[in-house]
């Protein structure tokens, strides 16, 4: 299990780096989903399509990572219904992820769609690198942030620009939930009775969906899944 290492101080002289850890902590620890955002295309289970980034080619690297701070799930997805996960690197405990070895083009692209934007520009990262944060609107993932190093490459994601206490929770959808399960399996390793302790205490699930409903989408057809 691989915890970034503390953001180093500032350069006087940027130089913009040409690889980054993208650090997913929703549906995208998924490779599957993952190739949506990097090929174009549907993830099943969601209800929009992804156009893709300009570099198609998968991750040089992956690797399961813990980020300091908490994960929780609020407001509605345009893509899966029920609540969205979100990233709050000020609370508490940690949240596990999947940090992929991307170019900072495939991450500008990647971060571009989950802003609702058109991928095709590079994103100035000179903010995030020196501050560790850049709010680059209000949208609920339009801020970077910089989790610290790995391999002295930056560890880069993406989240609402508010804390945990500042939103209401809402729980996720059935098919949500089955990428963030399988994810987790796929990068952690973890047993299904892991990932249903983790994803069902976190705020937004918890008290919606309980353990025993969690662990049964690693197992379920995609339409079997209800809460209990």
């Amino acid at each position: 299990m691989t915890t970034p290492r503390r953001l180093p101080p500032p350069r006087r002289e940027f130089t913009a780096p040409r690889h980054v850890w993208y650090a997913a902590f929703g549906s995208n620890m998924h490779l599957t989903r993952l190739g949506c955002y990097l090929r174009g295309g549907r993830p099943e289970g969601g209800l929009r399509a992804q156009p893709g980034c300009r570099d198609p080619r998968p991750p040089e690297r992956a690797l399961p990572v813990m980020l300091p701070g908490e994960l929780y799930f609020a407001l509605e997805s345009p893509v899966w219904t029920g609540g969205s996960a979100f990233y709050d690197p000020a609370g508490e405990g940690r949240t596990a992820a999947r940090a992929w070895l991307v170019t900072a083009g495939q991450f500008s692209d990647i971060a571009a769609q989950e802003m609702r934007r058109e991928p095709g520009t590079d994103l100035d990262l000179r903010e995030v690198l020196s501050c560790g944060r850049d709010e680059m609107g209000p949208g609920r993932y339009e801020t970077l942030v910089c989790a610290g190093v790995i391999d002295d490459r930056p560890v880069l994601t993406f989240t609402a620009p508010w804390r945990r206490e500042s939103v209401e929770g809402n729980p996720p959808a059935g098919a949500y939930l089955r990428h963030l399960a399988s994810g987790l399996a796929e990068s952690h390793g973890w047993s299904s009775d892991r990932i249903a302790g983790y994803l069902a205490t976190r705020r937004g699930a918890e008290g919606h969906w309980s353990r025993e409903a969690v662990a049964r989408l690693l197992d379920s057809a995609p339409d079997d899944v209800v809460r209990s």
